[in-house]
């Protein structure tokens, strides 16, 4: 076993994954030689695991010999379970305290999971149990009292307030706004996309710290609405005296990714026709410039994000169906999917009401090439 294998580093004493390259491919180790004591191991029956947060770091003739397995991070009622299940117990021995000493209920079991953890194992979670066991087993060794319960409504006398508040949904649907949905290492987020238009001369502006990929996604959701612009009801030359501004709230967390692109479209497209994007409806999804909607990744952690705030219907492309085999059978039941493969379809079910098509005017090229062919003469 290798643990943490992405944090191994380079100096002036050596690279320990030159090292690791031969040792961890099949094909070659069976004659593994150590250059300390110059002894030839035969490692081609030795399974090697290895361990690790992040891919990035890891070199890719590294990587190359490895198979990655992707662990998908905790959900909140797995969280609950551990806590229950495993943790109380263990913290409350290490504390010195007994059942008869403190009661946690389960209310605030959750409420600490909610909002004052925000991550994808149960690290984070663990010292907070201890926290509160360890201002009990201070009270009681004080005499104040033999028994403290630990309920929702006093969670903060032993945390303090708060950390991470619970990101809801809009309590009406809004002009220009749209709900996506965005996966982080500490599981899946609900992202609102906020567009506002103003006059200009066609600028696109961008806001909210996005990275490279999730601009490129903003300027293919302009270029889809600018080409569908008379499908939409719009006038074909409408960017020529309106600045858009994208805006994703939360600006000091760095985004990135291609599968807000199905929100970003929605959002400026109700900007743009003026009809309400439906509060309720979540998305996720990359776009082409032809409006085709793509396969993206962590359907689960995003599925859950939706159902934790309270989104009802969920919009996926109909290639990650397949992703739903991994999500908790009680969110699926809580939830109605949609699968799409263009943007079309997704539009017709985001926004409140349907969109105003515009009769596309014939030019006289167009009605000479939509023309029945002559017949040929005998």
């Amino acid at each position: 076993m290798l643990d943490e294998i992405d944090k191994v580093g380079t100096d002036f004493r050596g690279d320990p994954s030159s090292a690791l390259l031969e040792a961890l491919d099949p094909e070659q180790n069976s004659q593994f030689s150590d250059h300390y004591l110059e002894v030839a191991f035969d490692l081609s029956d030795v399974m090697f695991v290895t361990t690790g947060n992040i891919l990035d770091t890891i070199p890719l003739a590294l990587r190359d010999r490895l198979e990655v397995i992707h662990f998908a991070g905790y959900t909140q009622e797995e969280k609950f379970r551990i806590v229950k299940d495993f943790l109380m117990k263990k913290q409350i021995e290490n504390h010195g305290l007994t059942d008869k000493n403190v009661e946690v209920k389960d209310d605030a079991i959750r409420f600490v999971i909610q909002h004052y953890t925000r991550e994808a194992g149960v690290r984070s979670l663990e010292r907070q149990i201890a926290t509160i066991f360890r201002k009990v087993a201070k009270r009681v060794a004080e005499g104040e009292t033999n028994k403290m319960e630990v309920s929702k409504e006093n969670v903060s006398r032993f945390l303090g307030p708060i950390k991470f508040s619970s990101t809801m949904i809009e309590k009406k649907d809004e002009v220009g706004m749209a709900t996506g949905l965005a996966w982080t290492e500490a599981g899946g987020e609900v992202l609102f996309i906020e567009v506002a238009l103003m006059p200009g001369k066609g600028q696109l502006i961008l806001t909210g710290q996005l990275g490279d990929v999730m601009k490129e996604s903003c300027q293919a959701a302009m270029s889809y609405i600018r080409a569908r612009a008379n499908a939409l009801g719009l006038s074909e030359k409408f960017y020529q005296k309106l600045d858009v501004h994208v805006h994703v709230p939360e600006g000091a967390v760095p985004k990135d990714g291609p599968s807000a692109g199905t929100a970003i479209t929605t959002a400026i497209a109700s900007a743009l026709t003026k009809i309400p994007a439906r509060r309720k409806v979540g998305m996720t999804g990359e776009i082409t410039l032809r409006g085709r909607v793509l396969e993206i990744g962590g359907v689960k952690e995003k599925v859950i994000a939706a159902h934790r705030v309270g989104l009802k219907t969920i919009i996926i492309p109909r290639e990650n169906k397949k992703d739903l085999e991994d999500v908790p059978k009680e969110v699926l039941q809580s939830l109605r999917f949609v699968f799409v493969s263009h943007m079309d379809e997704v539009l017709d079910i985001a926004l409140a009401s349907p969109i105003k098509r515009r009769e596309i005017p014939i030019s006289a090229s167009q009605r000479f090439l939509h023309a029945p062919s002559p017949q040929p003469v005998d």
